[in-house]
C-alpha cells in the first residue's frame, strides 16, 4: 500500500528568514521529481486551517524556520511529538497553527500522521524579502539534508536536467506572473 507524503513549506516571505520553508518547498518542486504518493505544498501562514492535510496524509515533512539557541543556518529535524518543547520560529501564526492541528487530532481521537520538522535557525525576521546571507549560504545544504531525509522514507527524489536557481525561487514570489 502507498502511503500518502506531503513536504509542507511554512512560513512568510514578507518576514526574510521566516520564508525559508516556502521557498524550499518552491525550490523542490521546481527542481526535484518526487514519487507520484508525494505532494509538495505551500503551506504558507495557513496554521490551524491545515488540519485536513494533517488528517488525510500519512507522514507530513515540515520545512520551516525553527527558533533555538543555536547558529543562524543550523539544521534540525525534530519529530512533531518533540516540538512542545522547542518552539517553532518566534511564535508566528503558522508555527501555532500548525502544532494546533496535532493536537487537534488527538483530541479528536484520530491517529497522529508521523510528523517532523526539518528546521532551519535563522538569523533574521524582520519585514524583508529573500534570505539572510546566513541563511542563503546555508541553502543548498538545507535542500540537502531534505533530500535526504525524503530518501530515507523510500521517497524517489530525482534531480531535474533544467534546474532553478534560489534567487530565481525568490523572485518569483517578489514578481509573481499569474
Amino acid at each position: 500500500m502507498s502511503r500518502s507524503v506531503v513536504v509542507l513549506g511554512v512560513g512568510n516571505v514578507l518576514e526574510e528568514d521566516d520564508g525559508v520553508g516556502i521557498y524550499a518547498a518552491a525550490y523542490l518542486n521546481a527542481n526535484y521529481t518526487l514519487s507520484d504518493h508525494v505532494q509538495i505544498i505551500n503551506g504558507g501562514v495557513e496554521g490551524i486551517n491545515l488540519l485536513n492535510l494533517f488528517l488525510e496524509n500519512n507522514h507530513i515533512v515540515i520545512l520551516d524556520t525553527i527558533n533555538l539557541d543555536d547558529s543562524a543556518g543550523s539544521i534540525y529535524n525534530i519529530p512533531s511529538y518533540e516540538l512542545s518543547g522547542y518552539g517553532l520560529n518566534s511564535g508566528g501564526a503558522h508555527e501555532v497553527g500548525v502544532m494546533q492541528c496535532l493536537d487537534m487530532i488527538e483530541l479528536m481521537g484520530k491517529p497522529l500522521p508521523e510528523s517532523n520538522v526539518l528546521g532551519i535557525v535563522p538569523k533574521s525576521i524582520t519585514f524583508h524579502m529573500g534570505l539572510s546571507v546566513e541563511l542563503t549560504r546555508q541553502f543548498d545544504t538545507y535542500i540537502s539534508v531534505i533530500v535526504a531525509y525524503l530518501q530515507t522514507c523510500d521517497i524517489d527524489v530525482v534531480k531535474k536536467e533544467a534546474q532553478q536557481t534560489l534567487l530565481e525561487i525568490i523572485d518569483t514570489f517578489k514578481y509573481p506572473t499569474h
